[in-house]
């Protein structure tokens, strides 16, 4: 017998909890995709539970259900087309009026909807009571108290659920904000006209009051659903209606009826919320006279940002060499088992030479996403905004578009895809040309591999002072783009400060692992096959001519040497001309490898585009693996792995870091190249993803020569200043 199946939908304003809450019912059991037809993210995971097949849909966080952004249409869309059995209605109980408005909305739609009145212990620590039982009564709907980071009250909201979802009660439809007179006229006018051309395709007051907020969308889909001549008379006496009530109170009827809803919510929280006067002073609000300190709080702030990246290469040190340590016992034991040729070269210096060089960074990569879920989850991250704003005004932006590029230090693709959240699109697409300077994770294991190579001392420092140069680089472009093709006014800015919060280690640790899926992904795609692409290129043509028959010259010295050895009688004589022997024999080595390097498909390429990149002093090596790098970043360190392996001894395996030391490369050309790394184009899918959200490939490609441009200036710079002061 198959189990019973029903769907739940969690839905609530950003920073209510909501997620957190997601995390403990669903855990490991989740899936992450795109909504059909657009690009925000949606979550959702199956459980089991009391003989039924559950599957909870995060929808995206909304403070209300209108038309004005993809993430409020998606979730509205969802509850009426996908018909979730019961929606979860997620409150920040210590804020009930800004989460009434949502929760108000979807109790509106007539679906089965659960109050959560979450973060209950914020609100009771500061001193606000609330009388569940006399809410539930008014609005004739169950409502749970829970604590979402400390996973309280989270069963008892899927048992209420599962007895909402078999219950076939519908909700009581007299128990919804009810408005003025005048307006529940009009609307009453406007529901009968629907009901009159037929069944209607949603709740008929639904959708007169959609009507008269003049809702775009459901304009549209009056007209599709009753006919161009139906739907053209309802349209029209909508508007005639609309006129009548802004001629009534001199003011747009969604305005009207936005007051008349918030009018609702109050007398809603006055009858069900008791306040203790005697309640202790609010710690977010004395935290944040620290943290948001006009004088203090950047300082803070930076020094948040330079103890991530000292944490991240100081505490991933250690895995990493597990790991590493890991790859080399893999290669020595398939060097031993394989036999010499094509397939042994492939497996060992392609495919592990190029995985296991960028393997080794997943810890880092860990700790990174580990410390922005930690901002997020506190509510710190909201704080950088507010921090952030002063800065952004110099670009004409504000502090809102700062949280897609904080997000950029993860990944560049949902950063730029969080710009829809700004309202103008001027400031949409100047955000979404900068956010490409923050540095993306992808990025992190170049910067890991050259900073620890050539600054072990103080590589943490290093990497924060690449990212600072990042943020540096984006403001001056922003004040750039501003003043010539992007100008306009800066908007107004009001950033909602959420409370602070203890985060969860289950959901920090899901944040992890939705990472590491990624990264471990990329490792088993393009980082794979570029890997192996790259060892062809750089393995063939496998028959070359040399300058010089190095063969016979190794014969030639060993039977030197073996002369000398045979007529010497000292014991350290023969030892010290042993030492000779193998440091002629792996000059001459080195010779043969570089010069066969430099013949093969790879080596031309590379000698081909090394004219651009030698006045930045990067070789052949590094031009070719920043050209990989514009399929995926981390390819830049998959390619070097290949294309240097064997510098650091000569049966071609070693470290990557000591294959650098060896090959000649020194700290100001690795400082360069983590300076072009950091500023040039992005990658593949950041570019689609840019040619997505400004509907326009002149943007992409503008982004494309803009960035690398700046990137070999940038480089430029650092490599000749830094020969002018000396640096090696």
């Amino acid at each position: 017998m198959s189990k019973k199946r029903f769907t739940i939908a969690l839905a609530g304003n950003p920073n209510s909890g909501k997620t957190t809450i997601f995390n403990n019912l669903t855990g490991s059991h989740q899936k992450v995709g795109n909504w059909p037809g657009v690009t925000v993210e949606k979550k959702e995971g199956l459980i089991q539970r009391r003989g039924y097949e559950i599957l909870v849909v995060d929808l995206p966080g909304t403070y209300s259900l209108t038309a004005f952004s993809i993430e409020e249409v998606v979730a509205r869309d969802f509850i009426l087309e996908g018909k979730p059995d019961v929606v979860i209605s997620i409150i920040d109980a210590s804020n009930l009026e800004r989460s009434f408005y949502l929760a108000t909305q979807i109790r509106e739609l007539d679906c089965k909807v659960i109050f959560a009145l979450n973060m209950a212990d914020l609100a009771r620590a500061n001193g606000i009571t609330i009388d569940a039982e006399k809410l539930s009564r008014l609005l004739d709907v169950k409502v749970a108290f829970t604590v979402g980071n400390k996973n309280e009250g989270v069963e008892e909201l899927l048992d209420m659920a599962i007895d909402v979802a078999e219950s076939g009660k519908a909700a009581h439809p007299e128990r919804r904000v009810r408005y003025n007179r005048e307006i529940e006229d009009e609307i009453s006018r406007i529901k009968d006209a629907i009901e009159n051309c037929g069944k209607p395709f949603y709740n008929s007051r639904w959708l007169a009051i959609k009507l008269l907020e003049n809702d775009r969308i459901v304009r549209d889909r009056i007209t599709e659903a009753m006919g161009i001549e139906k739907g053209s008379e309802i349209l029209a006496l909508v508007d005639e209606r609309r006129v009548h009530l802004s001629d009534i109170f001199d003011d747009d009827p969604e305005i009207i009826m936005t007051d008349e809803r918030y009018g609702f919510i109050a007398g809603l929280v006055k009858e069900v919320v008791t306040l203790d006067r005697k309640s202790r002073t609010d710690i977010s609000r004395n935290i944040d006279m620290v943290l948001t300190n006009r004088y203090l709080g950047f300082p803070v702030f930076l020094f948040f940002i330079w103890l991530m990246f000292q944490a991240t290469f100081t505490l991933g040190a250690y895995p990493m060499e597990w790991i590493e340590k890991g790859f080399g016992i893999i290669a020595a034991w398939g060097g031993a088992c394989l036999p010499d040729g094509l397939l042994k070269s492939l497996i060992i210096d392609g495919a592990l030479a190029g995985i296991g060089s960028v393997a080794v960074f997943l810890p880092n990569i860990l700790i990174l996403f580990f410390c922005i879920a930690l901002f997020e989850d506190t509510g710190y991250m909201a704080r950088t905004a507010f921090l952030m704003d002063r800065i952004m005004h110099m670009i004409g932006l504000h502090g809102k578009s700062f949280i897609p590029m904080l997000m950029g230090f993860g990944c560049n693709v949902p950063a730029i895809m969080a710009t829809r959240t700004l309202e103008s699109r001027k400031d949409r697409i100047l955000t979404i040309m900068i956010t490409p300077f923050m540095s993306c994770s992808a990025r992190l294991p170049v910067y890991l591999i050259l900073a620890g190579t050539f600054f072990p001392r103080h590589a943490g420092t290093v990497i924060f002072f690449l990212y600072l140069i990042g943020i540096l680089t984006a403001v001056v472009t922003g004040r750039l783009l501003r003043s010539t093709v992007l100008k306009g006014d800066d908007a107004p800015f009001v950033m909602e400060l959420p409370p602070y919060r203890k985060p969860m280690l289950k959901s920090l640790l899901i944040h992890m692992w939705d990472r590491a899926k990624m990264f471990i992904k990329k490792m088993g795609t393009y980082i794979f096959f570029g890997s192996i692409i790259v060892w062809a290129l750089s393995s063939f043509p496998m028959h070359i001519s040399y300058s010089v028959d190095y063969d016979a010259k190794i014969h030639a010295i060993t039977t030197k040497f073996s002369e000398l050895s045979a007529s010497a009688t000292d014991r350290e004589k023969i030892k010290q001309l042993e030492a000779e022997k193998e440091t002629a024999i792996s000059e001459l080595m080195a010779a043969k490898r570089k010069e066969k390097a430099t013949k093969t498909y790879m080596g031309k390429i590379g000698q081909t585009i090394s004219p651009l990149f030698e006045p930045l002093g990067i070789d052949w090596r590094g031009s070719v693996a920043l050209l990989a790098g514009v399929v995926a970043k981390e390819i830049v360190v998959s390619t070097m792995g290949v294309l240097y392996s064997g510098y650091a001894n000569d049966d071609g395996r070693g470290n990557l870091g000591a294959a650098l030391r060896s090959s000649g490369m020194t700290p100001l050309a690795a400082l360069s190249m983590m300076v072009f790394v950091l500023l040039y184009l992005p990658c593949i899918a950041t570019l689609t993803t840019i040619k997505q959200e400004t509907s326009s490939w002149r943007w992409a490609a503008f982004n494309l020569t803009y960035t690398t441009v700046v990137a070999w200036v940038a480089s430029w710079a650092v490599f000749n200043m830094g020969k002018m002061i000396g640096i090696g």
